[in-house]
């Protein structure tokens, strides 16, 4: 498979002392439901992610995109394949060892933004630091810090429905970002905002991978933000068709 980065878009990846890639997918199959009812989401889907690149998945709807990020991020267990997160193989993990794989290591962006309703901007980036019990000083830098990195440092103390929708997403980036992961996963993050916000929130994205040292695996079904990516994998019916 030839997985060169694309042309002028961004660093080179920043590979760990073992030279290991983030992400390693090998031979990947899932199902939903059995015998002639079976729904073959993915059938054999094998790809690497070199750390410190933004990676995003194209394909129509009901190719499995969603089905391999939830996959990647220990959400759900393959039928068959090896997947290989950080160094880390997710199917010798317990539940326990799952839970502390998506706590400390992986942050997720949702399409629906996925704030909590009650809480400020500043105390919904906080509740990933709250679950890990962060020394409450060293939370409250880290989300000034993250606020500020993502533009919203005067909006702290408004609560998601005194925001734009670009704001929230904004927010939700910052949240992801909390605990310090090496890996971002993210599902149509620009869905639900309006063109120019979008592209604003994937240049985000692409910024804080540059800027944090992460990895992002994202699924977007929009051309001008597959542009900005480092490298782009096409899916099509189960199966990886595309990868430039």
């Amino acid at each position: 498979m030839n997985e060169n980065t694309r042309g002028g878009t961004g660093a080179a990846a920043v590979d760990d002392p073992a030279g290991r890639p983030m992400v390693e997918v090998t031979d990947l199959h899932h199902s939903y439901g059995t015998g002639a009812a079976a729904v073959h989401a993915l059938r054999g889907v094998s790809f690497t992610v070199p750390r410190g690149q933004l990676v995003a998945l194209k394909g129509r709807s009901g190719s499995g995109k969603t089905t391999l990020l939830n996959l990647v991020g220990g959400l759900d267990t393959a039928d068959r394949g090896r997947i290989v997160v950080d160094g880390t193989e997710l199917a010798g993990l317990g539940e326990n060892g799952l839970l502390e794989l998506r706590r400390d290591r992986i942050g997720f962006i949702f399409q629906s933004f996925g704030l909590i309703p009650i809480l400020t901007a500043a105390e919904n980036v906080g509740v990933p630091m709250r679950l890990r019990r962060t020394d409450p000083k060293v939370r409250e830098e880290r989300v000034e810090l993250l606020l500020a990195l993502v533009g919203l440092a005067g909006q702290a103390a408004q609560r998601p429905g005194e925001l734009s929708g670009g704001q929230q997403q904004r927010v939700a980036i910052a949240r992801a970002l909390a605990n310090k992961p090496a890996l971002l996963i993210a599902d149509e993050p620009t869905g639900q905002l309006d063109a120019q916000t979008g592209l604003a929130v994937m240049e985000l994205l692409r910024a804080v991978v540059r800027s944090e040292g992460v990895t992002a695996l994202v699924a977007t079904h929009d051309a001008q933000l597959l542009d900005l990516a480092d490298r782009v994998l096409e899916l099509g019916d189960g199966h990886l068709v595309g990868h430039v």
